[in-house]
């Protein structure tokens, strides 16, 4: 991952949700990779990456955002672009979709 990117680890989101303290999140991931493997429904918002630009004002500045994908390279793209748009409480997620079924859910699809 590249330098500078600020990372969640998908055992201390988990721990979150699991405490109630869910950030905003954003799965930026092809509509027919949701239907391979996905985090649980926490309500988190799906916006593929070539939308996600044209959606930034729709999204609260104010409130901690974790972006995830399959691997962690897209979503960390979207971070630095977020970052880049004034959001300073956002988050990737560390390995994304295989990350948290590693770390977290080992009877996720793997893709």
């Amino acid at each position: 991952m590249t330098a500078g990117i600020p990372e969640i680890e998908p055992t201390e989101l988990k721990s979150r949700m699991d405490q109630g303290a869910v950030p905003l999140l954003i799965d930026v991931r092809e509509a027919f990779e949701r239907d391979i493997a996905d985090l649980p429904d926490v309500g988190q918002l799906h916006i593929p990456l070539a939308n996600v630009a044209a959606q930034l004002d729709d999204l609260d500045r104010d409130r901690e955002i974790v972006v995830y994908c399959r691997s962690g390279g897209r979503s960390g793209s979207v971070v630095q672009l977020m970052q880049s748009q004034g959001f300073e409480r956002v988050l990737n997620l560390r390995g994304g979709v295989l990350g948290w079924q590693e770390d977290v859910d080992p009877s996720l699809t793997r893709y």
